[in-house]
């Protein structure tokens, strides 16, 4: 098993080779950034160009980028609306791709692999029109990050739109057949349950977020802290071994639940199950 982190879990501070430099400590070489603008200001060059030379200096590419999902300092605290590329309203669409296309253009400076993206908000009704507005969306976002060396995958998340079934009913509806995935377990156990989700998926998934809940809140807990059955989770991966890196994206719940040591002990469990 190949394991990654993203660096959600350090989200409520400023990006720099400080916390880049305790992600590789831990062992880790292959590494998410989360586009959040209070963490990562993928607007503010300086920042990219420090994180950009870190990884030179490391001879490390970066995995994958998240996309963003506010376009303001504070995560929408202030009133900023959320970003969206299924929104039915063509500004909001427009506003939405806009800001999600700087985050792509970190590229220019910081080549990375993967954008990881969502489709719709949480807990978002579905109505085939958001099909349609998403299309016409991703067919230009997809472009934009192809001509930067970028592959945009769509996530699995936590609405009507997102599930499994209905992430292959948007690929078969839209014609994308190459349309790759980032497969989140936690969000899976939230729905029908982490290995019937994957199955449904497995085929397309290029990346991985891996965390825990209780099938009641997106809690984003270390494995074995939630109510995800990983023996059977790892067992699923593992049939697809070599596809994908197992990528842990977590909260931050303090040094004594959510530290790097204790994160350690977590993936030996993960790597001693059978």
């Amino acid at each position: 098993m190949e394991f990654a982190i993203s660096t959600h879990l350090f989200v409520g501070e400023r990006l720099t080779a400080h916390v880049l430099d305790q992600i590789h400590a831990a062992g880790f070489r292959k590494i998410e950034i989360f586009a959040a603008r209070q963490h990562f200001d993928y607007h503010d060059e300086n920042q990219v160009c420090d994180v950009a030379q870190w990884f030179g200096d490391h001879g490390l590419t970066l995995h994958s980028l998240h996309a963003p999902l506010y376009a303001d300092l504070d995560w929408g605290r202030s009133g900023g609306s959320p970003l969206s590329i299924a929104y039915l309203e063509r500004r909001l669409r427009i506003d939405s791709m806009e800001e999600i296309k700087r985050a792509i253009e970190v590229a220019e400076l910081l080549s990375f692999r993967y954008l990881i993206q969502h489709m719709g908000l949480p807990g978002e009704e579905f109505h085939l029109e958001k099909f349609d507005a998403a299309l016409t969306s991703l067919e230009h976002l997809r472009l934009f990050a192809k001509e930067r060396g970028v592959e945009v995958l769509l996530e699995n998340i936590p609405n009507e739109l997102s599930t499994p079934e209905r992430l292959t009913g948007f690929i078969h509806y839209t014609h994308l057949t190459g349309q790759k995935l980032c497969f989140d377990t936690g969000h899976a156990h939230m729905g029908k349950g982490v290995t019937a989700a994957f199955e449904a998926l497995r085929d397309r998934v290029a990346s991985t977020h891996v965390h825990d809940n209780r099938r009641e809140k997106d809690d984003h807990l270390m494995p074995f802290d939630g109510t995800i059955d990983w023996d059977e989770t790892v067992k699923a991966l593992r049939a697809a071994d070599g596809q994908f890196p197992i990528l842990f994206e977590l909260r931050n719940y303090g040094p004594e639940v959510s530290s790097l040591a204790r994160l350690g002990e977590a993936m030996r469990r993960l790597e001693a199950i059978p």
